[in-house]
């Protein structure tokens, strides 16, 4: 996989609204899953790629470094060479001081071209140092997001199960809600209230009755007095007055 579509997915999936793709998905919690799984499958793809591409940036670096050195080296000998030559010309030795400034001049050119190679790899390396800095800073942004996941995973897991065990308990406390009249409790308190109704009623009539029981006692004994003074009457004695 090239490090275009490396970063082109990196990209994406940064970008990537979480919560707004959570709250369509039809279960979140397989979403979530889901998305776990992509950003961790990217995460190891990114990995991989990131590794090589440091890898290659090394190696352009070592061969960099290498062209210094050797550009310098070449720089020395030249510098080692050219004064030789001026010392044998000093002393008189004109064939001896040429070929030491051929010398130098061979170094110098040795000393271009290891210039020149270091020069022409600048750029590249400018240019992988700053994929490389993308890369490294997408796949800490991709590590991030998964945090996120996780985290929400936990939460939307921790939330489900409060809500589930809120329910439980809801139907529970409907269940024995004794101000419920379609509760059994319910019903069985308006039979009680009707029995007790029944009793009251009862207990009304009862004493309805004895009253009148002892109401008739009354009028009979009433009437045996008037006929108890009827017959003393007709016998010729005298009523009886109420003593004063």
């Amino acid at each position: 996989m090239t490090k275009q579509s490396i970063f082109g997915r990196i990209t994406t999936l940064i970008r990537a609204n979480i919560n707004s793709i959570i709250d369509s998905a039809e279960d979140p919690e397989k979403m979530i899953d889901q998305l776990i799984r992509d950003y961790t499958n990217n995460i190891a793809d990114a990995e991989s790629a990131i590794a090589e591409t440091i890898g290659n940036l090394r190696l352009l670096e070592q061969d960099y470094d290498e062209d210094v050195q050797t550009a310098g080296e070449w720089g020395r000998k030249a510098l080692a060479a050219s004064s030789k030559a001026d010392e044998l010309r000093t002393a008189g030795n004109s064939a001896d001081a040429d070929k030491f400034d051929n010398l130098a001049k061979v170094a110098l050119q040795r000393q271009i071209t290891a210039e020149n190679e270091a020069r022409t790899a600048e750029p590249t390396i400018a240019s992988q140092r700053e994929v490389t800095d993308k890369l490294k800073s997408g796949l800490n942004g991709m590590k991030d997001k998964l945090q996120q996941l996780q985290s929400k995973r936990a939460e939307l897991v921790a939330r489900a199960k409060t809500a589930e065990a809120q329910n439980r308990v809801a139907d529970a406390v409907k269940s024995i809600d004794v101000l419920d009249p379609t509760s059994d409790l319910g019903r069985f308190e308006e039979k009680i209230r009707r029995q007790e109704a029944l009793a009251r009623g009862k207990q009304e009539i009862a004493a309805s009755t004895l009253d009148s029981q002892f109401n008739e006692l009354e009028n009979f004994e009433a009437v045996t007095e008037v006929e108890a003074r009827l017959a003393a009457l007709k016998s010729g004695a005298r009523p009886q007055a109420i003593e004063q």
